[in-house]
């Protein structure tokens, strides 16, 4: 009876426990350092559980923890989706927990600390490939304010941040666990290897940032006004424009080479661009400045979401479209394979529109261009400012390369190649929300550029192997 109570204290503490570290160190505003033993508490607790009690806690901490976003996701996607936000990891975590609680049961210390963390990988990279929402939601964008590991995803992709973090937890888990030094010795090792590894990596390309490379002075302008955040007409657009022009009039004396705006700022028709045009490249040239806007291309029998880049010289200098759209709020546009990049004397510059970065494959392949620096004009739904903002910053260590993203309802951010925010401030549904820095344009030939997803095709190879050993020790 005591046992047995005492087995039911344990259950309640470590569910509770790894659901309180699941529930803030991960969603919207996560807090980076609690993620790291997240699951530990499950994990280690699972052997002394039977199958069906260790995958049931697994899945209820995880699950619970997961209602952290639940309030926003359900604004911006149907009941069903946040029902399967909360559901699909949790079994995903508890079938980890239990092969994890299999090895340790086995003596195979080391297989039980590789097995997490590949598992979770698989399921990640699965669904950044079927999901319209990339990834978003993956654990490693929880790190991006620890800039050591953010650097492994100029290896790694982000599959490598979030190897880490499940590596980190399993291993704690199986060392606190029952077994011998000898058992314990070999996992040990291996996690600190790898992990030293990583860190290490992560230091010593932040001491080798590049210095006095090539930069420009950008200047991020959005708006939560009223009268801005929406404009259906052509004739709304020219105000909104107009209303733009004057703040940043107001910027030129500050030297701003490069102005970037929100996409959405207004509809354009076959009618109305000629006018817009010429009001924007004539801004362009008052302004001695390039102009990055999105806009809802309206033509006859199709719509763009387009970011039109205009030119200090007076001059409609290129467009891009965007490709990867917001399901419901963007179906009436039409998605775009093309990209856009222009050559300036600081470097290239490439265009991408907000959701366009939920996708690495995209911002991989302008890496692949030479790409220095990114202008992406967004949209958020408040809430998600930091974290879709954080994708931005990943995106950019990834591919090597600076990200200036200007977004309505959100936060303004400019970023380097290292993931380090050089400027950054709330638009808070104000007038105007401005920002005015320096950033290096500045391509960086990242692994994870040239060789795209790697780490994530050899953690399911990993994956495979270890799932197999089992049944080649019974031959």
């Amino acid at each position: 009876m005591v046992s047995k109570l005492n087995n039911n204290t344990l259950v309640i503490l470590c569910l509770t426990l790894s659901a309180a570290l699941f529930f803030f160190g991960t969603g919207l505003l996560p807090a980076w350092q609690l993620t790291w033993l997240a699951a530990s508490p499950v994990l280690w607790l699972s052997p002394r559980l039977s199958a069906g009690t260790a995958f049931f806690v697994a899945a209820a901490a995880l699950s619970i923890g997961a209602l952290n976003e639940w309030y926003y996701l359900a604004i911006v996607v149907p009941l069903w989706v946040c029902l399967l936000n909360v559901v699909v990891p949790a079994c995903f975590f508890g079938a980890a927990t239990l092969l994890f609680r299999d090895r340790v049961l086995r003596g195979k210390l080391w297989q039980a600390v590789l097995i997490v963390p590949g598992f979770w990988v698989l399921y990640e990279y699965v669904t950044s490939l079927v999901s319209v929402h990339g990834t978003i939601g993956n654990y490693g964008y929880s790190q991006i304010k620890f800039l050591p590991i953010l650097q492994i995803a100029s290896v790694t992709g982000i599959w490598g941040i979030s190897f880490s973090i499940f590596l980190f937890a399993a291993t704690a888990a199986a060392l606190l666990s029952a077994g011998s030094v000898q058992q314990k010795l070999p996992a040990a090792l291996m996690a600190s290897v790898f992990l030293v590894a990583v860190f290490g990596y992560g230091f010593w390309r932040l001491a080798a940032t590049p210095k006095n490379s090539p930069s420009v002075k950008v200047g991020l302008i959005a708006s939560d006004d009223a009268k801005m955040l929406v404009a259906s007409t052509p004739q709304q657009t020219q105000y909104v424009f107009d209303q733009y022009g004057k703040e940043m009039q107001t910027l030129t004396s500050q030297g701003v080479q490069v102005f970037v705006l929100p996409e959405h700022s207004g509809p354009i028709t076959d009618a109305s661009e000629p006018v817009t045009d010429a009001a924007l490249e004539e801004l362009a040239k008052q302004t001695h400045a390039f102009i990055a806007v999105g806009v809802d291309r309206i033509e006859s029998k199709r719509a763009w979401n387009q970011e039109r880049l205009y030119a200090p010289n007076g001059t409609l200098l290129t467009t891009y479209n965007k490709h990867h759209l917001l399901p419901h709020w963007e179906d009436q546009f039409t998605p775009s394979t093309s990209r856009s990049t222009v050559s300036e004397p600081s470097g290239t510059w490439g265009l991408e529109i907000c959701k366009d970065l939920d996708f690495p494959r995209l911002s991989r392949q302008y890496s692949q261009d030479g790409v220095g620096l990114m202008l992406v004009p967004g949209w958020d739904f408040f809430l998600d400012g930091w974290s879709h903002g954080s994708i931005a910053i990943m995106r950019g260590v990834e591919g090597g390369f600076s990200v200036a993203r200007s977004a309505k309802k959100s936060i303004l951010y400019v970023s380097d190649d290292r993931g380090h925010v050089l400027g950054q401030h709330g638009t808070d549904f104000t007038p105007f929300a401005t920002v005015v820095t320096t950033v290096p344009v500045r391509h960086d030939v990242t692994i994870y550029s040239r060789f795209g997803d790697w780490f994530a095709w050899f953690d399911i190879a990993l994956l495979l192997a270890l799932l197999g050993m089992p049944f080649i020790a019974r031959d």
